[in-house]
C-alpha cells in the first residue's frame, strides 16, 4: 500500500458506513483469506480513503449512486452491501425500492427484478439482525 493514512481514513469511513458489527463479520469471514485482506486494504485506501472522502457529495448520496450502479451492472453481492450502507445513511426501504423500480425503464426489468430480490433478502436479514 502506498499511503497508510488514506488506508486508515478509508477503514474508518468503511466501518462508519457498514456498522461495526457487519464490518466485523466481514473481517472474520470474507477477509480471512490473505488475498482478500489485500483487496480490503486496497479498497480502503483507494475507494474509501480517496473517493468516498472527497468533498462535493455527502455519504448518503454516494450510497445511492452505488445502489444504482450495482443494479445497472448486475453486481448483486455488492448491491447487498451498498443497500446496508444506504439504510445506515438514512435512506428508507421504501425509497430504495422506489429507486430500483425507477431504474426498470432505464436498465431493464431483468436487472431490476434481481435487484429487488437482493433488496428483499437484505432488508429481511437486517431486520432479523436487529
Amino acid at each position: 500500500m502506498t499511503d497508510p493514512t488514506l488506508r486508515e481514513k478509508g477503514a474508518e469511513i468503511r466501518r462508519s458506513l457498514m456498522g461495526e458489527a457487519y464490518a466485523g463479520s466481514l473481517e472474520s469471514t470474507v477477509y480471512g483469506d490473505p488475498g482478500m485482506r489485500e483487496f480490503r486494504d486496497l479498497a480502503q485506501e483507494i475507494a474509501f480513503g480517496t473517493v468516498w472522502s472527497r468533498p462535493g457529495l455527502d455519504l448518503k448520496t454516494r450510497t445511492l449512486i452505488c445502489v444504482v450502479s450495482d443494479t445497472a451492472t448486475g453486481r448483486y453481492p455488492e448491491l447487498a452491501i451498498h443497500l446496508r450502507m444506504a439504510l445506515r445513511q438514512g435512506w428508507t426501504e421504501a425509497e430504495l425500492t422506489e429507486t430500483l423500480l425507477h431504474l426498470s425503464v432505464y436498465v431493464g426489468l431483468p436487472l431490476v427484478r434481481e435487484a429487488l430480490q437482493t433488496a428483499g433478502a437484505t432488508f429481511a436479514a437486517i431486520r432479523a439482525e436487529a
